[in-house]
């Protein structure tokens, strides 16, 4: 073997050394430099890191903000009414060194196990915050701050784990479903009882406006009776000035106008028939024979 032969193993091995003891940190991760299973290192920063070869290994972890759905679990709130809470969590590991005491592995198999760690935390949590308010405050605008309550009592417990807790949210809260057709029938009588409420106020209310109604019509009939009464008594009352009038003007003729209006009335076409006696007073101007008088005599 020849001296350059020998130079460039030892270079190559130097090389392979140097490589062996060098690692990379993504800026999504932290890294832990472990010693036969002890950790010698903590790399939180992105770049560059050195370990010894052979002796140290390098396990990175995830350090972006990671989301975890509770498993639909059932709540009983003060007043005894059961509802069935939908929650979600982000969180992010926060202490690698202390993640790994708890989880005792690395890679995807630890986040499998701190995400059932936070799953058990976080449901006791919610059961001992919406167990401590009745159903209405779960449903009310106020459920922000029973969110806000269980991400703070999570975040004690998440800190054994190594993890912190950002947020929790409730998804949906709904009824256990053997519950939904008792609920959906109390509402439904609730809604008829207003239903049958509102009818009632809208009849009463429909009397009182036909009871005007029919008051103003009364009341309109009545005086425009009483007018009509007043008009018809005036024209009689005219009526009669002028007779009166025409009579005081020449009686003769007055007495020959109403006669023939008599007979005119009288002697109408039909079936009618008039028995007189020939020398009733109705018939003076028909027997007359000087005919008809003449005004002024």
């Amino acid at each position: 073997m020849t001296k350059s032969n020998i130079l460039l193993i030892a270079l190559a091995a130097v090389m392979g050394v140097v490589l062996s003891s060098i690692y990379i940190v993504d800026e999504r991760q932290k890294a832990l430099v472990l010693r036969f299973g002890r950790v010698v290192d903590v790399k939180e920063q992105p770049g560059l890191g050195f370990k010894w070869p052979v002796l140290d290994t390098v396990v990175s972890y995830d350090d972006r903000i990671l989301s975890l759905d509770v498993d639909p679990l059932e709540v009983t709130p003060l007043d005894d009414r059961r509802l069935v809470v939908d929650a979600f969590a982000r969180y992010r590991i926060s202490n690698v060194e202390q993640f790994r005491e708890a989880t005792g592995a690395g890679g995807e198999q630890a986040i499998a196990v701190a995400s059932r760690r936070l799953d058990s935390i976080l449901r006791a949590q919610t059961r001992e915050v919406l167990g401590s308010v009745s159903s209405n405050d779960i449903l009310s605008s106020d459920r922000a701050a029973l969110m806000l309550r269980i991400r703070n009592g999570a975040i004690q417990n998440a800190q054994a784990v190594g993890l912190e807790v950002i947020d929790v949210r409730l998804k949906r809260t709904d009824l256990p479903t053997e519950n939904l057709d008792a609920t959906f029938d109390r509402m439904r009588a609730e809604r008829e009882r207003e239903a049958t409420d509102e009818r009632a106020r809208g009849n009463e209310a429909a009397q009182r406006v036909r009871a005007q109604a029919d008051r103003t019509v009364v009341e309109l009939v009545s005086e425009a009776e009483r007018e009509a009464e007043v008009i018809r008594g005036e024209a009689d009352a005219e009526r009669n000035g002028i007779f009166a009038q025409a009579y005081g003007a020449d009686p003769e003729f007055f007495d020959f106008y109403r006669s023939l209006n008599a007979y005119a009335r009288s002697l109408q076409g039909g079936n009618s028939s008039l028995v007189l006696s020939p020398d009733n007073e109705f018939f003076n101007y028909l027997k007359s024979s000087e005919g008809v008088p003449r005004s002024g005599q």
